[in-house]
């Protein structure tokens, strides 16, 4: 039985399709897995409150509204966020967003870092991780979804598509 069990498995091996498949298959559950390990400790359910003074002077408050909300952590170290710099800012001019800088610096610091870039997201200063630590972020960039209600519909760690997160902020609206 055992024989054929192991001969069973190298015709199947052998089967280019079959082998490709397996591969997919296996690939798959590795990027699944990798995906659940990573999402693990943020935070689900009603969003907690975010409101603090924008590195501009405005005051941002996360509530109740009449738009979903894209609430996006990101770091000045970090190449993933560097390489969405352009889509968040195309975001923030159609959807409301709000963008918390964890770990990279003070406020001058960021300043300097988004002048020298050219950004002008909306951006909440978390020099200590505080605000981070409140959402669950172990990792940048982050994003979520805040529905209308409040409620967090969606999360992504690492990068994400400027259309995923339009489809998503389209999907958090109906």
């Amino acid at each position: 039985c055992r024989v054929s069990r192991v001969s069973t498995w190298s015709r199947l091996w052998a089967n280019k399709w079959a082998r490709r498949a397996l591969t997919a298959v296996m690939l798959l559950v590795l990027f699944l897995g990798l995906r659940t390990w990573q999402q693990r400790t943020l935070v689900h359910g009603t969003a907690p409150s975010l409101s603090a003074s924008a590195l501009s002077g405005d005051y941002l408050v996360l509530g109740i509204g009449t738009k979903p909300t894209l609430v996006y952590f990101w770091a000045s170290w970090c190449g993933i966020c560097r390489l969405k710099e352009g889509a968040m800012e195309s975001i923030a001019r159609d959807h409301k967003v709000i963008s918390v800088a964890l770990t990279s610096g003070d406020d001058a610091e960021v300043r300097r870092y988004l002048a020298s870039r050219g950004l002008k997201l909306p951006v909440i200063n978390d020099p200590d991780g505080k605000i981070s630590n409140q959402w669950g972020v172990r990792a940048t960039p982050t994003s979520f979804i805040v529905d209308t209600r409040n409620r967090i519909r969606f999360h992504e760690v690492g990068y994400t598509t400027e259309w995923g997160l339009r489809f998503r902020l389209w999907l958090a609206g109906l």
